[in-house]
């Protein structure tokens, strides 16, 4: 495997496209690993992609309350619209799903906390790194999420009020709203310091989110 050229505007690549392109082959690994994995393969139960959601809502909390504090930041504005937010999603399917003690009822593992606390340093400084978190999580949600969506209603048959982290019943063209996201991160480019710093952190944060499905697969037991 190479050593990746640092991005730099003058490549005539887009920060969007640089993210696109250098986490392209960890997020394929993502879609190959762990609960994900099975849940792709509709072999996943309940209680694994309960266990997943627990997870992942820390990351979310932390992420949201940091695009929150830094409203005022015109890059960051873009991915603290309260229509894009999705913890209080996630609370509400794990409620569904398990009850309303579900955080008394389904562990927070290792990976889950490690991952939350790489998002609370991201939030600190400028902010900046959110950039990363945000366009893992929310544009896997507009889009990959969308499939996953039909899957789980499938595949568990769960409700759609147990689906709703993939509802966004105020983006109504998500295609037109991820070229919005897009456009955001390119002009991060121009105000942040070091650009390449957003594409490692992206790549971290997918790392983070194959140790959670990997650990979450360990805890149920895998059903491949």
């Amino acid at each position: 495997m190479g050593i990746e050229t640092p991005f730099t505007a003058a490549q005539g690549v887009s920060l969007s496209e640089a993210l696109r392109e250098r986490t392209a082959a960890v997020h394929v690994t993502a879609e190959r690993s762990g609960i994900i994995n099975d849940i792709l393969k509709q072999k996943a139960g309940r209680d694994g992609y309960a266990l997943l959601l627990r997870n992942v809502l820390p990351a979310y909390e932390a992420m949201e309350t940091g695009l929150r504090d830094r409203g005022q930041n015109k890059v960051l504005s873009v991915f603290a619209q309260p229509g894009l937010a999705r913890a209080q999603s996630i609370r509400n399917d794990l409620t569904q799903l398990v009850g309303e003690n579900f955080e008394r009822s389904v562990p927070l593992l290792d990976a889950g906390k490690q991952y939350a606390d790489r998002v609370a340093r991201a939030a600190e400084g400028d902010g900046m790194r959110l950039i990363s978190h945000a366009y893992v999580r929310y544009l896997g949600d507009l889009s990959g999420g969308q499939v996953l969506k039909k899957l789980l209603g499938k595949s568990m048959e769960l409700p759609p009020q147990a689906l709703t982290l993939y509802d966004f019943p105020d983006i109504p063209d998500h295609n037109a709203f991820k070229n919005e996201l897009r456009a955001a991160i390119d002009k991060a480019a121009d105000v942040v310091s070091d650009p390449e710093e957003l594409i490692s952190e992206a790549v971290a944060a997918f790392q983070h989110n194959i140790a959670i499905s990997t650990a979450v697969q360990d805890k149920v037991g895998s059903a491949s």
